[in-house]
This record gives C-alpha cells, structure tokens and sequence, in this order.
C-alpha cells in the first residue's frame, strides 16, 4: 500500500483539540456521515490521518489487505478494476472531493475489491479499522450512525451497479 511508506499527518497532531470548521463541514456533507452531528464528527475526525498523493500514486491495489477507510478532501483518483478478458486495468469511476473510498474494509477482512490510482494531486483523511472499532466500542450511538452511513452507502453502490450491469445482460426471452 502505498501511503504506509508516506508519512501520514494526524489531524489533531495538526490541530490541537479545536477542529475548523471547515473540517467539521466538510465531513458533515459526505453521506457517510449525513446523520451524524458536529460534536460527533470531531470524535471522529480526531482519530484519523491525512496523506498527500501525487498523480499516478497507487492508493491500494486490488487483492491487497484492507485496513483504512478514504476521504477525499481534494483531488480525483480512479478506481481500476483488472480486467478477465484483456488482463488490463479497467476505470470504473473517478472519484473527487467528499467521496470515500475502501468502506468495507472496515467491516470485513476480505481483500480490496479494485485498485485506487491518483489521476491528480490529491488529499485524503484516512480512518483505519482499528479506530473505527475503537470509535464503535468507546462510542456506539456514533459507531452505530456510522454503520448506517456505510451501509446506505453500500446500498447505493450496489443499486448503482446493478442498473450498469442490465444494460450489459441480453433479456432471457
């Protein structure tokens, strides 16, 4: 993975205990974190890191561990996905600003699903499973609202996909 070889910045380290308000929005208007309030964010936001990636910088690859969630605070980053029939990489979808990346693997412990390239520049706050499960344990009203976020999130995905996917399957009849 490459941003373990990067050194990754805390968000308190940076800040001390009193988060902008720009963070706090910023993170109030991703889905994620749609019911969560600003006192909640700051609990959250206050266990995560922020990396720097340079254009063309592999995030993950598919098939490796998954231990961290993505935020996107600014930049694009496409998601490949390895190709059965040409062996190559395939873009899925670009991502930007306020859009996650890697939710499941904070909930199960299979490998990444796709590769995650930098197209651009880009920030990113990361949350790793270890304090999100720490964040479920010490507090679950806020755990728990996040769960729902994911999974509202992963509904969607999969709504989202299957709509792409009938345009690709002929009609059985």
């Amino acid at each position: 993975m490459f941003f373990q070889y990067m050194r990754a910045t805390g968000i308190r380290d940076m800040l001390g205990d009193n988060l902008p308000k720009e963070i706090i929005d910023f993170f109030i208007n991703i889905p994620l974190f749609e019911q969560i309030n600003a006192e909640e964010v700051k609990v959250v936001a206050r266990h995560m890191d922020t990396v720097d990636l340079n254009s063309g910088d592999i995030l993950f690859r598919e098939s490796d561990k998954g231990n961290y969630v993505f935020f996107i605070k600014e930049g694009k980053l496409d998601v490949l996905k390895k190709s059965e029939s040409s062996g190559g990489n395939v873009t899925l979808a670009t991502l930007g600003e306020g859009q996650s990346i890697g939710e499941m693997s904070v909930i199960d412990d299979f490998p990444r699903s796709a590769t995650i390239q930098a197209r651009s520049r880009a920030t990113l706050y990361i949350l790793s499973k270890s304090a999100f499960d720490m964040i479920l344990n010490k507090h679950p009203r806020i755990g728990i609202k996040l769960l729902k976020g994911i999974s509202r999130l992963l509904t969607r995905n999969l709504r989202e996909t299957s709509s792409r996917l009938a345009d690709y399957i002929p009609p059985l009849s």
